[in-house]
């Protein structure tokens, strides 16, 4: 399955201490390849738990605008499947709605958009308003005009009150407007995440493995009181 979309996931713990320790990761993606980029940049649920996404990056134009750093990777990944399903003439509907605004405000909704593109209505190259104006009445019969009139009409002017009246908005695309159509929010949270698009999972270190990490974690944790007992004991000198 082609990526969509990618995040450079980062090491939160290590970033706090200093250093910026992360790789790229492509959605879709699976359990074994969060595992293995996990492991490589040091997050293995004993030392280090926590991640946070740097970047974002894909084909699906827009979309990074509307990611933030803690993103759920399985939400990422549902998304991603759903992005995967819809064919091109939807998929750029969707680019189109996500620029107007609507549906972007979390990845719940954005999921939840995927599932309602019938709600809008998309007409793919028409960029302002005497285009719109001219595809409504030629194309469309929005109003009947005698043929000896058609070089005598005001479609800017038409296409503004048209855009206007309908709430359209103009895409890189093209030109979408919401149809009126009854939104129904399937998705409620990562409950509903399908088993098979779930795949966040700490790397499985075998038995050499854990007892380092929980050494590393001890030694860290003795480390760290010193230097909090340091001061202390200068001050009673």
């Amino acid at each position: 399955m082609p990526s969509l979309f990618e995040a450079y996931i980062t090491n939160l713990g290590k970033y706090n201490e200093g250093r910026l320790v992360g790789e790229t990761l492509k959605f879709p993606t699976t359990t074994e390849e969060v595992q293995a980029l996990l492991k490589r940049i040091g997050v293995d649920g004993v030392r280090y738990e926590e991640i946070f996404i740097t970047d974002f990056d894909g084909d699906v134009l827009g979309l990074h605008e509307h990611l933030g750093e803690y993103e759920n990777l399985d939400e990422l990944n549902h998304l991603a499947h759903l992005l995967s399903d819809l064919g091109n003439a939807d998929l750029e509907k969707f680019e189109a709605v996500i620029d107007s605004g609507e549906y972007t405000s979390s990845v719940k909704d954005l999921i939840n958009l995927t599932q309602n593109l019938d709600c809008f209505e998309f007409y793919s190259g028409i960029k302002d308003e005497e285009a719109l104006g001219r595809m409504y009445i030629q194309e469309l019969d929005a109003t009947q005009i005698p043929e000896h009139l058609v070089n005598y009409i005001d479609y800017e002017a038409y296409g503004r009150d048209t855009r206007i009246n309908e709430g359209g908005h103009f895409a890189p695309g093209g030109y979408v407007m919401n149809n009126g159509g009854r939104f129904v929010e399937l998705y409620h949270g990562i409950d509903d995440i399908p088993a098979e698009h779930r795949v966040f999972s700490y790397p499985k270190l075998n038995i050499r493995e854990q007892l380092a990490a929980y050494q590393e974690v001890i030694d860290r944790s003795a480390l760290d009181g010193e230097k909090q007992r340091l001061p202390a004991s200068r001050e009673d000198r």
